[in-house]
């Protein structure tokens, strides 16, 4: 990756609109991050960003194609799709080719400072990979919508929300679930109640899939040692995070950065259905 001396993620931007706004969209990411417009000539395997940012307002064939090749090209630089335009349909696309992240113009405020926490974290794990310095797991899952925020759920959520940030921030410490339901003012068990029906998951389960995600976090973007990375994430037992990991993803760590690699290695979406891809764009026009 190239030398970044301001230490901002690096984006670089091709412009796949049909009214050229791409500028514009930029303007509201470059305080945050260094910047570039794309040219042809720069398309070359040498080409060194932290992310890829791929703009259309009403996407079509060439343009869809177009973002094929680059993925092709590139394939180790994730890619974000920006569109104007929107459907079901062209959002499934997006994620059976790879794409990182897919983003709907106009942006939200809170959408937008989602996404650049994500780019941020994104550049830093790969920045701080083979040390052993904190890091921080990626998380670029969408906010909740209004309606899901009054359900009933979300309340009991709420309830828990004060420790939430709490068990994010120190998941690979050792947490003890009869502190947190102090924290909280309830019983170990109301507790233990209360969290499975607000996470879908119990206090136990829920930290070790924080953990897991982890490390499989800094398998795919670091060197580190398998050993290391238990420790990391929070294992004091090789041993144990080997076999935790095993029945976590079905495959041992070292499986697993193996298959990471070898679809690095190769990774290229299929070759552009031309049938599929106008159906598509035939469906966003109509």
């Amino acid at each position: 990756m190239a030398s970044n001396l301001t230490g901002k993620p690096k984006l670089l931007w091709f412009d796949l609109t049909h009214d050229h706004s791409t500028q514009e969209l930029i303007s509201q990411f470059e305080q945050a991050c260094d910047c570039a417009v794309a040219k042809n000539a720069l398309l070359l395997s040498g080409v060194q960003a932290d992310m890829i940012c791929i703009h259309f307002d009403r996407p079509d064939t060439q343009g869809l194609r177009r973002l094929l090749d680059i993925k092709r090209t590139v394939p180790a630089i994730p890619i974000t799709m920006f569109t104007v335009q929107h459907s079901e349909e062209l959002a499934v696309w997006a994620m059976r080719s790879s794409v990182w992240e897919y983003m709907v113009l106009p942006l939200a405020t809170t959408e937008r400072k989602r996404y650049l926490t994500a780019v941020t974290q994104l550049c830093e794990l790969r920045r701080q990979a083979g040390s052993r310095g904190s890091t921080s797991q990626i998380d670029h899952s969408p906010t909740l919508p209004d309606s899901i925020r009054l359900t009933s759920g979300h309340q009991k959520h709420q309830a828990l929300s004060h420790i939430m940030l709490y068990i994010d921030q120190h998941f690979r410490d050792s947490i003890d679930q009869r502190d947190l339901a102090k924290r909280c003012g309830m019983t170990t068990f109301r507790f233990s109640r209360v969290f499975k029906e607000a996470n879908g998951l119990g206090f136990t389960d829920y930290v070790l899939n924080k953990r897991m995600s982890f490390a499989k976090d800094l398998l795919d973007n670091s060197q580190m040692p398998i050993t290391s990375i238990g420790y990391e994430a929070g294992f004091k037992d090789p041993s144990y995070f080997a076999r935790a990991f095993k029945q976590y993803a079905n495959c041992t760590p070292s499986e697993y950065r193996l298959a990471y690699q070898v679809r690095c290695s190769s990774l290229a979406p299929p070759p552009a259905d031309e049938e599929a891809l106008e159906s598509l764009v035939h469906s966003l026009e109509g």
